[in-house]
């Protein structure tokens, strides 16, 4: 339709719509929108031409998966370099990814027994080597708003306690489903290193032992003596934690008849950690005599009979020593000149600990007299009379104390001015060592240890001892906080 104004008349168009403008100004990214609609068809049609002239048209391509192309080593290469967020979501991508990833994963807490059982578990994820199996031991509700954590051991539980614990042996699998399960691990897993588990049968750790020779380390909650004879197999075992009893949790019993299985059966381990354990001097004897590559021990809350720590001598490699929540060390260590020593211990750690007995703690470092590095943190009963008996360890080069509250700037120093080699120091939250306590002689020695760290307390800054030269002689290894 056109209009006329009298002299020469032009014909115009009506005014558009504001449908017509929107087609107007949008029409190259609607014409991408359809073209992206109809590429299905185009690549059918493209498909058909391509059967009669398949040297033609190529550039269209096809709905192929072109990662199908690239070789299952060549994806895993690549997908081993993604960052962890993003392996969760390439799995999702198809099965073929999906399958893959799974090959990429080597460690895995299970939550779901049934799953493991169903053969599900090595069959999405074939190349395990780190199983932790503890949490999906215990029959406990998985929607319960409590949840239980410790050191050792997390789970969720109802409102209900008995005096024996949180754990019994009905909330605990049946030995048969265990057994089960571990025989599926050990034909499923043959590269099997790391293994952590709760109330292990001697029949199921047979079974893991024979079909996986390449296990290493291997955790074992509510452990008793029998089931230690399952693990004499594992000839490889060179990391070995045993927990018998947590206090409020479980309590099984581990003795000398158990370690001196274990003695016999693992004489490749190079740390072992006892944990809840009973024994005495004939257990730990039977393991410094049998286990020659043992270099790490750690006690950790342990019920050891009176005399066990004579025993220490026989362990002819070890260099490290720990005892961790231990009430007691040893109330009868016996006559001193049965102690003996250990001539390659290079490291004594305590961590909360209780050192009130003052036999306990000569004896103590008497066999630990070739030590170079001592540690306490948060010692009850640490005071000046018991850190006194460590001047007996000549070789010290470093010293940490740590919410050691008993020990006075005095007692301190009657110690480290004893040991001629020590290099470096470390005072932390011991609240009775002041700074305006600090004499010259004990300040000299802090200007030539190569690090020394001091906070005694919150207000200690190194007010008073800025005049005294502290880190001149230290140089670049000097830390001051």
């Amino acid at each position: 339709m056109t209009y006329s104004t009298g002299r020469n008349p032009k014909p115009f168009k009506r005014s558009s719509n504001w449908t017509d403008l929107w087609f107007k100004y949008k029409t190259l990214k609607h014409k991408h929108v359809v073209f992206k609609m109809q590429l299905p068809s185009l690549n059918a049609a493209a498909a058909a031409k391509n059967e009669k002239h398949p040297a033609k048209n190529r550039s269209l391509g096809s709905s192929k998966d072109l990662t199908s192309l690239l070789s299952d080593e060549l994806l895993l290469r690549i997908f081993s370099k993604l960052p962890d967020s993003q392996r969760n979501p390439n799995s999702l991508v198809c099965k073929r990814w999906l399958a893959l990833q799974g090959r990429l994963v080597r460690s895995v807490k299970l939550l779901d027994w049934s799953f493991l059982e169903s053969g599900r578990l090595v069959s999405r994820f074939p190349n395990l080597t780190d199983i932790d199996l503890v949490t999906a031991c215990i029959c406990r509700p998985r929607n319960s708003g409590i949840f239980l954590s410790h050191k050792f051991i997390s789970f969720h539980l109802d409102s209900g306690f008995s005096p024996g614990g949180f754990i019994h042996g009905e909330n605990l699998l049946s030995p048969e489903s265990i057994d089960r399960g571990l025989r599926v691990i050990s034909r499923g897993c043959p590269n099997l290193r790391k293994l952590a588990l709760i109330s292990a049968t001697e029949t199921g750790l047979e079974s893991v032992a024979e079909e996986c020779p390449t296990l290493q380390e291997l955790e074992l909650h509510r452990c008793t003596d029998l089931t230690l004879r399952g693990i004499a197999a594992c000839q490889n075992l060179q990391i070995l934690n045993l927990i018998g009893s947590v206090d409020g949790f479980y309590n099984s019993v581990v003795s000398d008849i158990g370690l001196t299985i274990l003695a016999h059966g693992c004489k490749r381990l190079v740390k072992l950690e006892l944990s809840g354990c009973e024994g005495s001097y004939d257990g730990i004897k039977a393991i410094g005599q049998c286990c020659h590559m043992l270099e790490e021990l750690t006690l950790c809350d342990h019920r050891m009979d009176a005399g066990w720590m004579a025993a220490l001598s026989f362990c002819g490699n070890l260099k490290t020593l720990r005892l961790k929540s231990c009430k007691k060390i040893d109330p009868n260590p016996g006559p001193v000149e049965h102690l003996g020593s250990c001539p390659t211990l290079e490291r004594l750690h305590l961590q909360n600990c209780q050192v009130r007995d003052q036999q306990s703690m000569k004896s103590l470092f008497i066999v630990c007299e070739a030590v170079r590095e001592i540690m306490f943190q948060n010692c009850w009963g640490l005071d000046n009379d018991m850190f006194s008996f460590a001047s007996t360890c000549r070789r010290v080069k470093y010293l940490s104390l740590e919410r050691c509250s008993l020990l006075t700037t005095d007692g301190l120093e009657s110690v480290v001015l004893s040991w001629k080699e020590l290099q470096r120091l470390r005072v932390v939250s011991c609240n009775n060592i002041k700074d305006n306590e600090v004499t010259p002689a004990l300040s000299s020695l802090f200007s030539v240890l190569k690090e020394l760290k001091w906070r005694p307390d919150s207000r200690s800054l190194f007010s008073t001892l800025s005049a005294t030269g502290v880190g001149k002689k230290g140089g670049k290894f000097f830390k001051r906080v």
